[in-house]
């Protein structure tokens, strides 16, 4: 499937993004010089937000360039959203100078799922890294419960952000992480499974 309302696409070099800097470290390593390319990055946060009376995790689906291009070569057969998209967490990078990474979260929440939560009820996970080979960056995932009464907006995000916020009940959500026909993140997999393991008889 082809992505929608995404049209002309095309690629150039990338030469002066706000966003990433490719770098070439030089060490040596058993007595040996080596060199290693690096993609310097800014780190997140992400946030597991669970709907209680819908009983159903809350995440978001939205296009991505990089997965479009790698899908676009791999031609991975069967997939049920269209070429580009996944499901993710509701996520952002902490470019944001001055605030705590727990008001990034919140803020995040807002932005993209239409939520507004306090922040004495978002509560840190754990932290990890992500893409290890090449960038290094950290992600702190949070977790939230939710229900209509904190609902502000529709979510979507701002500016040119076209997020579509999902509902995945809880009880079709291990089969939905084991999927490999939607495309998502091992973040989303990695707390759903957290959930799990935590609020069993929730």
């Amino acid at each position: 499937m082809q992505p929608k309302d995404i049209s002309n696409i095309r690629f150039c070099s990338c030469h002066d993004s706000k966003y990433i800097k490719p770098k070439r470290m030089l060490f040596r390593e058993n007595g040996k010089e080596r060199s290693w390319d690096i993609i310097e990055a800014h780190d997140s946060v992400a946030i597991l937000l669970y709907h209680k009376p819908k009983e159903s995790f809350v995440v978001v689906k939205q296009f991505r360039p990089a997965v479009y291009l790698k899908e676009s070569i791999r031609k991975t057969p069967n997939l049920k959203v269209e070429l580009g998209y996944t499901f993710e967490l509701c996520a952002g990078i902490t470019d944001k100078k001055g605030k705590s990474l727990k008001e990034i979260a919140q803020e995040e929440i807002l932005e993209e799922c239409g939520y507004a939560i306090p922040l004495e009820n978002i509560n840190k996970i754990t932290e990890f890294y992500s893409s290890v080979g090449f960038a290094g960056s950290k992600q702190t995932l949070f977790f939230a419960t939710i229900d209509e009464s904190c609902r502000q907006n529709e979510g979507g995000g701002i500016e040119d952000e076209n997020i579509e916020v999902m509902f995945i009940p809880r009880k079709k959500a291990h089969n939905f992480i084991l999927d490999e026909s939607y495309p998502k993140t091992s973040g989303i997999m990695f707390a759903f499974l957290w959930f799990f393991e935590n609020f069993k008889d929730c």
